[in-house]
């Protein structure tokens, strides 16, 4: 086991359950960060591995007092946090950027870049007094293989994406590490709906045979690659993107 707890922005979607659930296996407790579904965070709880305490917590990444107040829960809870994993997202569709309005744009960068700028400022003064940790961001392969559409998800991960990279290099030397995941095309929450309601069948079988594994991906492969990343066998891995793709992007 890893030494302390990780805590999961956006445990209760699709994505974060799945990380939630990968990193139980790893350490001794998950802090569950929720902002409306306090029941689906619990439920989440009782699914963790055995011996791993889940413990759902209110953050709101649209305050920064929540996000404050969160952080500092959790550190109580548990004593030490190790890994920061933002998981986050806001359910959007897939307009062209002709059709995204002023305040399309201001709800997805609020929440996701800026409420990824209040998770960091939060969590390094933790990660220093403790002498390291890290953070896991999960972000999205539209930003080396762009399709058409997606640009209202892409932009303000391109912006998570500097900054985790800032965030490597300013804070290695406290032990520090920051990473991204990419996540393909994946049947798994916001994605899994995208599959269900919107495009024809046959554009979605198009979008299949791009990918070189010529299958779409699983909440739970992408959720490996973050618990990798947060785990001590990354120990010497800072500032990367892992593109978990099944090759959609080559």
């Amino acid at each position: 086991m890893n030494k302390g707890a990780a805590f999961v922005t956006g445990s209760t979607g699709g994505l974060g359950r799945a990380c939630a659930l990968a990193l139980s296996q790893d350490w001794d407790g998950v802090a569950l960060g929720y902002r409306s579904s306090a029941a689906k965070a619990a439920d989440i709880a009782a699914e963790l591995a055995p011996g791993c305490e889940g413990w759902p917590v209110h953050c709101d990444l649209t305050d920064a007092a929540s996000v404050a107040a969160a952080l500092a829960g959790a550190t109580e809870r548990f004593g030490q946090i190790g890994t920061m994993v933002f998981a986050s997202g806001v359910a959007i569709g897939q307009p062209y950027v002709s059709k995204i309005d002023e305040a399309q744009w201001r709800e997805v960068l609020e929440t996701e870049l800026i409420g990824l700028t209040r998770i960091v400022a939060a969590t390094l003064p933790i990660f220093r007094a403790a002498g390291g940790g890290n953070f896991v961001i999960l972000v999205t392969v539209a930003n080396y293989a762009y399709p058409p559409g997606d640009a209202l998800s892409s932009v303000p991960k391109a912006a998570m994406e500097a900054l985790g990279r800032a965030v490597a290099k300013e804070e290695g030397r406290f032990g520090i590490r920051a990473n991204m995941v990419a996540p393909g095309i994946i049947d798994s929450g916001l994605g899994a709906a995208f599959l269900q309601d919107m495009h024809t069948p046959q554009i979605w079988e198009s979008q299949r045979k791009r990918i070189a594994l010529q299958r779409f991906g699983q909440g739970a492969e992408i959720a490996e690659a973050v618990a990798f990343l947060a785990s001590e066998r990354a120990s010497y891995i800072t500032g990367q993107t892992l593109i978990v793709d099944g090759g959609f992007s080559l």
